[in-house]
């Protein structure tokens, strides 16, 4: 009779592991951004709604990002930490965890849906959303159906790392696919078809989170390695503390980004209003849309960045249980080399077909000045971009060898300290063009005790290794 573990994690060269891990969840953390992209692409691209519904889509993403950053928190950790209890041969807290986990991912989605749904008007004036009238009401629009959508959202969300520790990297990679695809189809229906504009986008990217927590609540009855009883759902202070102290830096890492977003978008509607082309009542929206546009690009560099990651989240976890260090740092290096890589190939996009990528999200329907400052937007906002992938990379892996402390300081300093502080202090300075320049500025600055780390942690696996063979 076969014995359900996940023993292989320490046996398979770690190559083919990161391989078999990696690529599922980089293709599901990209089809998940599908979400909001092609909305965003779609909505771009209708006359009736160009850089207005852009604009709104842009004050929205934000908002969705809260509803991620509460899931991975769940996900994540729980991911971190069932890996951890498997390479110690420990099923049983393993199973508390993702029971107390789905248990906790709906509870929370339901508090955030309510609270969306109450506070609206002041939370889309938050994020920048007065910038014009027509801008706040699309936004309005968009954002209650969105709102509608978090339980499922954010349970999908949360459960792809859960079913990723649990041994089925791909089923996690194929319920996301299934979701995305459903929005992909179902936008131009909605949208070109039949005319409902932000509305149209917004259901068809509800019914989308839809069919991806249908599979994922599907999985849960068909686990691979870790058996749920009804005694898992057992709300257990101790499981959920460990979860979710394991997950603090995925939770921190978004819900700065938000802060990071509230910032800039307050930022762009401030100093926007004092330039002299986009002061203007019909431009003012501008700035705001092609902000919104670099975003999504880098969504899709930093989902290939944090997927590669991610995937090494149960490898790592399963080796760092089992005190095999040496097999820790081997993967460890090869991520750095695969992110570099990333990096590399999103600043060469940037900073050379800023054109091109601006033309996807509708530019022929809009100003010259449109244009301009979206090719400015690409260059300079992501001109360090390199520095941004490994940055990641090194929080993650830390936070997968259970360094929950270390991973969340660089998190808190790269997103809250840099990210927001310098979102504020540089356009006193540059004025619109502060903003852009708070990106790089952060990301130099964060890679320089990322690397101080990165080094530690290579001295750290050394010596315990070699401690372990004394012992």
């Amino acid at each position: 009779m076969e014995t359900k573990s996940n023993s292989f994690l320490a046996q398979e060269p770690v190559g083919r592991l990161m391989r078999k891990y990696a690529v599922p969840c980089v293709i599901s953390l990209l089809v998940g951004a599908l979400y909001n992209i092609v909305d965003q692409i779609f909505i771009a691209n209708a006359s009736y709604l160009g850089s207005y519904g852009n604009a709104a889509n842009t004050v929205v993403f934000p908002l969705t990002v809260i509803a991620l950053a509460i899931a991975v928190m769940i996900g994540d950790g729980c991911c971190a930490f069932v890996s951890l209890c498997l390479g110690k041969k420990n099923n049983a807290d393993a199973e508390k965890s993702v029971g107390n986990s789905v248990a906790l991912v709906i509870f929370l989605s339901l508090i955030l849906c309510v609270v969306y749904l109450v506070f609206d008007d002041m939370i889309i004036a938050m994020f920048g959303g007065t910038v014009n009238q027509q801008t706040f009401s699309l936004s309005k629009e968009y954002f209650f159906y969105i709102s509608l959508g978090i339980p499922f959202y954010m349970f999908g969300q949360a459960m792809n790392p859960v079913i990723r520790a649990d041994g089925s990297p791909k089923f996690a990679m194929v319920s996301t696919l299934a979701g995305a695809l459903t929005n992909v189809i179902l936008d131009p229906v909605f949208i070109f078809g039949l005319k409902w504009g932000m509305t149209g986008a917004a259901v068809a990217t509800v019914i989308g989170q839809g069919v991806t927590a249908f599979l994922a609540i599907w999985y849960l009855f068909h686990t691979r390695v870790v058996s749920l009883s009804k005694k898992a759902f057992i709300p257990n202070a101790s499981i959920i503390k460990s979860t979710l102290t394991l997950g603090i830096c995925s939770f921190l890492s978004q819900i700065s980004l938000v802060a990071a977003m509230a910032a800039i978008n307050n930022m762009i509607r401030k100093y926007g209003a004092m330039d002299p082309v986009f002061g203007q009542e019909q431009y003012a929206q501008i700035p705001m849309a092609v902000v919104g546009i670099v975003m999504k690009f880098f969504q899709i560099v930093i989902s290939i960045v944090v997927g590669m990651a991610a995937g090494c989240i149960p490898i790592v976890g399963y080796n760092m249980g089992a005190r095999l260090n040496d097999r820790v740092r081997r993967l460890f290096s090869r991520l750095l080399a695969a992110e570099t890589i990333a990096g590399l190939i999103a600043f060469v996009t940037a900073e050379f077909l800023p054109m091109q990528l601006t033309g996807i999200f509708g530019a022929a329907n809009e100003s010259v000045y449109y244009t301009e400052f979206a090719v400015k937007a690409f260059r300079v906002y992501l001109c360090m971009v390199v520095f941004a992938c490994i940055n990641k990379a090194a929080f993650i892996f830390l936070q997968a060898m259970g360094k929950a402390a270390a991973s969340t300081m660089l998190s808190m300093v790269r997103e809250i300290v840099f990210g927001v502080g310098f979102a504020l202090l540089l356009p006193l300075f540059f004025g619109l063009d502060g903003v852009l320049y708070s990106m790089p500025v952060s990301d130099i600055l964060t890679f320089i005790i990322s690397a101080a780390v990165i080094f530690s942690t290579y001295r750290q696996l050394k010596a315990d290794k070699i401690s372990s063979v004394l012992i």
